[in-house]
């Protein structure tokens, strides 16, 4: 277990991501220290809450005493926690910004001050905008098209400027990624034609022709757990697009259809999001030797059992599962 000694604080450690990501940690050895407001729940980090290994911390990223309490003792951070998806970013723009960015240098100062070593920050492969080109690098001009992903880009910058011999600084560039999780999520592509399938015996597309580029939840787990072991040199300053599969809208759809089974309809709606681009992961394959272990009809799959075994209540309108849904709810609480 390559982590013993070594504590990882995991910001939005009870996210999607996040609660998948926390019990894979703690397996391979690391303390892990989550700060989270816990929006969606306090059992979501993995049924991991019993292990001595892992603090809570109850707390926002924009305060920094809960910042500075969950800095303790750490010597590497992935951060993970910013307000997920345009439409839920859309809903009260001021309070997104305060969160995705406002508060993002003043954690990346304190993690210095704190003594951390290495600092790895969820970004978007939405920072490309739209796209022509088949595969696109990292080395392509940014063209975020919403303020979700102009401050993601903004971040990036923010981050790679502190780099020092001391303070190893990595971005990371993720597809969208798909399958179970403790702290599910039934709103992004992949999952959501999914639980339509299952649960409605229809699919929407909106319109088709666009590409998005996936990658199953494990794998990204495995890239963090990946990052935290490489050496320094290998990813000090450095940028990665994370992709598995580059689909189209519609073609992701038909694998649903397919993978679920049964006598399921899928309709076609026209579409205002004109967002395309297949992402190239060729970079981290060349570099650190990432290969995707998982495929989207996996992710469909585990899904499919996920619902099989009734561990979602609701899954077509709970909060839980829906992130504009949750935030809707939160807004209507002023003190936030």
């Amino acid at each position: 277990m390559f982590g013993e000694g070594r504590r990882v604080l995991v910001t939005g450690g009870a996210g999607y991501v996040g609660s998948k990501l926390v019990p894979n940690l703690l397996a391979e050895g690391f303390g892990v220290t989550v700060l989270d407001t816990f929006w969606y729940g306090d059992m979501a980090v993995g049924g991991a809450t019993s292990d001595q290994r892992l603090t809570l911390v109850r707390g926002d990223v924009r305060d920094i005493s809960s910042v500075r309490t969950s800095l303790s003792d750490v010597t590497d951070v992935i951060h993970l926690a910013c307000i997920s998806n345009d439409p839920s970013y859309d809903l009260e723009p001021n309070f997104g910004k305060s969160i995705n960015l406002d508060s993002f240098l003043p954690l990346v100062c304190e993690s210095k001050e704190a003594g951390v070593s290495r600092f790895i920050y969820a970004s978007s492969s939405s920072v490309y905008g739209v796209k022509e080109e088949d595969q696109v690098t990292e080395d392509l001009a940014l063209k975020p098209l919403t303020d979700y992903s102009k401050y993601k880009a903004q971040c990036e910058e923010i981050l790679l400027e502190q780099e020092s011999r001391d303070f190893t600084t990595t971005v990371v560039r993720p597809a969208t990624i798909c399958g179970p999780s403790p702290r599910q999520r039934l709103d992004l592509t992949v999952n959501i034609l999914t639980s339509h399938a299952v649960h409605r015996g229809e699919i929407q597309v909106h319109g088709g022709d666009q590409f998005r580029p996936n990658l199953h939840i494990d794998d990204m787990c495995a890239v963090y757990l990946d990052l935290l072991g490489q050496p320094r040199g290998k990813i000090c300053g450095e940028t990665f697009n994370v992709g598995s599969e580059n689909m189209k809208v519609a073609e992701i759809a038909s694998l649903v259809k397919e993978t679920v089974g049964g006598k399921i309809r899928i309709s076609t709606q026209l579409s205002s999001d004109n967002r395309s681009y297949r992402i190239s992961s060729e970079k981290i394959h060349r570099m650190l030797g990432f290969a995707p272990g998982f495929t989207v009809e996996d992710a469909v799959r585990g899904l499919v059992d996920s619902f099989a075994l009734g561990n979602l209540t609701n899954p077509l309108e709970n909060p839980d599962y829906f992130n504009l849904l949750r935030m809707k709810q939160i807004l209507a609480d002023s003190s936030l």
